[in-house]
């Protein structure tokens, strides 16, 4: 059995982050982007698979940049758009903006990575984060069209609202066992704290009843359910986010102890699965399921995998 713990530190690649904005016009070749983007891509030549990931409720993409970074390191490039600053709770809207800003990624992404890097569209997976989770499940369940086809689905504590009874719309979970109908893999992660409140004042920032496990139960093989026992709901965001949102993401949630290993945990989850299903390289995601106990660099209360 090969070991898959390189996933879990940082990866051969120089990464080189990009900031694109709305009113860039980076080529006369492209178009701007519908949202504002975040991207991370590899600086070495060559052709490199493509991830989309979704941030969180009211988070900024930025949050998530030393996620991001180490994701592509490891030979993918990441378009993360800000969906929105301000939000209420239908997310219909920044379902349709995900699915418009995959569609800008055919004639748009090219232009605007490092010299030599090319994107392969047709290695594409979806990700997302808290609600972004959830918007990656209905765009992956065609909630909103796309021209572009993903072949892997990613989650880290999707929320589908405040309660069982009480989802946001458009509702994603519809309480009947493996009923998504999805044509790809898929990696649902939890947080073991995610579920308990911080404080008498604010609710559990993933609720039982709309996170990780119900989404789980809603998927088909192949599918992968990860729970890293001993953090928190915002423990892969960066070791500091700034601003006023960023100290509140601090206070909100159970969280563990640092976030550090929470993040590289998830990041080289996403590696080792995305190897799996886009390039058709088992070796680390089996590794993680032969053996997680010793593969996995955090304590993990579940570990269950769909073939």
């Amino acid at each position: 059995m090969s070991s898959p713990c390189h996933v879990f530190k940082t990866g051969k690649h120089t990464v080189k982050l990009i900031s694109v904005h709305q009113e860039d016009s980076q080529s006369s070749a492209s178009s701007p982007p519908p949202k504002p983007l975040l991207v991370s891509a590899p600086c070495e030549e060559g052709e490199f698979p493509v991830l989309v990931f979704l941030h969180g409720f009211v988070l900024y993409n930025s949050f998530y940049s030393q996620l991001l970074q180490h994701i592509s390191s490891h030979g993918f490039i990441v378009v993360a758009p800000q969906l929105y600053t301000i939000a209420g709770p239908d997310s219909s809207e920044e379902i349709s903006d995900a699915a418009k800003t995959t569609d800008w990624l055919i004639n748009g992404l090219v232009h605007i990575l490092p010299n030599h890097v090319q994107p392969n569209l047709n290695k594409l997976a979806i990700a997302g984060h808290s609600r972004g989770g959830k918007v990656a499940f209905a765009l992956a369940l065609g909630y909103a069209q796309t021209s572009l086809t993903f072949s892997a689905l990613m989650a880290f504590d999707p929320v589908d609202g405040m309660d069982k009874g009480k989802q946001t719309n458009p509702p994603i979970l519809t309480y009947i066992p493996h009923s998504f109908e999805l044509k790809m893999a898929v990696l649902v992660i939890g947080s073991g704290l995610g579920g308990l409140k911080k404080n008498i004042f604010f609710p559990p920032c993933s609720p039982k009843g709309v996170s990780h496990q119900d989404f789980f139960d809603e998927c088909k093989s192949p599918a992968c359910h990860l729970v890293a026992k001993d953090y928190g709901h915002l423990d892969i965001l960066d070791d500091e986010t700034k601003g006023i949102r960023g100290k509140a993401t601090y206070c909100l949630c159970a969280h563990g102890k640092a976030r550090e290993p929470m993040r590289n945990f998830v990041g080289g989850a996403m590696v080792a699965f995305m190897r799996a299903y886009l390039e058709g390289d088992m070796g680390d995601l089996w590794s993680l399921r032969d053996n997680p106990e010793l593969a996995i660099p955090v304590a993990v209360s579940i570990a269950c995998f769909q073939d």
